[in-house]
């Protein structure tokens, strides 16, 4: 297994790019955020790599963290979800957001990503639930965050933005039910 590697970027042709390694190039595919956070040809990078291989081909993945390398692995042992949408997911998402997206079941974040619809965002928060996002605070309530979830969809549904939906929810006491905490985090989006 390739678990790491360190050498010069020689190119970038998302989502691909290619790290020389000792005069070894390796063609490693990676999400946009790993992409983005990338310095310009010719630099020293150092990728937290995973190696799959399958019946056609050696395919090597990078990630620029161990945490974001970590939600990929988890993110592929979802039935139905290959290493290309599990790159999309950490293109569209961090991997705070997503650990978030999970300790609050949220579909919503999810299905913002191309290629992901709601079955499978549904399929991904059942199946990552306690193990993605249990290391926020709160993670471990399940009924807390489902309150918290419906609360936020309702929010959402209304035309508030994740941001202002978000702070409203801070603002609530815990515990709260979901008429009376839709009704509470309206009074205090209005202010």
């Amino acid at each position: 297994m390739i678990g790491r590697l360190t050498g010069t970027l020689i190119e970038k042709t998302p989502p691909t790019i290619c790290v020389d390694v000792n005069g070894v190039g390796y063609e490693i595919d990676v999400p946009m955020s790993t992409l983005y956070a990338l310095p310009e040809n010719g630099a020293r990078v150092t990728l937290h790599t995973h190696l799959a291989i399958r019946e056609d081909a050696h395919v090597l993945y990078g990630f620029g963290s161990a945490q974001e390398r970590a939600a990929f692995r988890q993110l592929i042992k979802v039935s139905g979800i290959g290493a290309r949408t599990a790159l999309a997911v950490l293109s569209g998402l961090s991997v705070d957001e997503l650990a978030q997206a999970v300790t609050l079941q949220e579909t919503g974040r999810l299905t913002r990503v191309p290629g992901i619809g709601k079955k499978t965002a549904e399929r991904l928060l059942l199946e990552l639930r306690g193990k993605i996002g249990a290391e926020l605070p709160g993670g471990g309530a399940a009924p807390a965050a489902d309150g918290q979830a419906d609360i936020l969809n309702a929010l959402l549904a209304l035309g508030y933005s994740d941001r202002e939906s978000a702070a409203a929810l801070k603002g609530l006491p815990a515990g709260v039910e979901v008429s009376e905490g839709i009704r509470l985090a309206l009074k205090a989006l209005v202010r």
